[in-house]
């Protein structure tokens, strides 16, 4: 069985990130989303956020799962006898970004191969920041970010007084 793991900070998800999702888990036997914790990151969202947020997404897709963790991606996936990491790249700041996170992946696991997916041309503009910052100043972020993402966001902005 194939085993990939796809993971990212998913602060927040967003179709960009389920369109990688949903053509990773046509390729692999299990795709699992792994909510990446990083304690000198500012977050949006929790990790119990985000988690419970992408559970909710991907209910539907019978070979994904999602799980979080705050240590090395390339141990999690060991331990999750995965020998996959999946990458979603939008363009080539992505790819370089990625390539080199890739060999030093790679340094650290030998076992591991990385597969780059690039994403659909629709969403090559989406990153995280971006939406966040596009919807602290009201603007439409509906067709970069599912409903219920969309709703997250817009009470939380307003629940810490970022919105405009």
């Amino acid at each position: 069985m194939k085993t990939a793991v796809f993971a990212g900070s998913f602060d927040p998800p967003t179709y960009g990130h389920l369109n990688i999702i949903q053509r990773g888990a046509g390729l692999f036997d299990q795709l699992i989303v792994l909510i990446a914790v990083n304690g000198s990151k500012k977050y949006l969202f929790s990790e119990e956020e985000r988690l419970s947020m992408m559970k909710d997404l991907v209910k539907d897709i019978p070979n994904v799962t999602v799980d979080s963790c705050s240590r090395l991606v390339v141990d999690y996936a060991r331990e999750h006898h995965a020998k996959v990491l999946l990458r979603g790249v939008r363009n080539f700041s992505d790819f370089s970004y990625e390539f080199d996170l890739s060999l030093l992946n790679k340094g650290l696991a030998a076992d591991i191969e990385t597969v780059f997916l690039p994403t659909d041309p629709e969403y090559f503009v989406m990153r995280s920041s971006s939406i966040k910052e596009m919807a602290a100043f009201g603007g439409d972020i509906s067709k970069m970010v599912p409903p219920s993402v969309e709703q997250a966001i817009t009470q939380k902005l307003q629940e810490s007084g970022q919105s405009k």
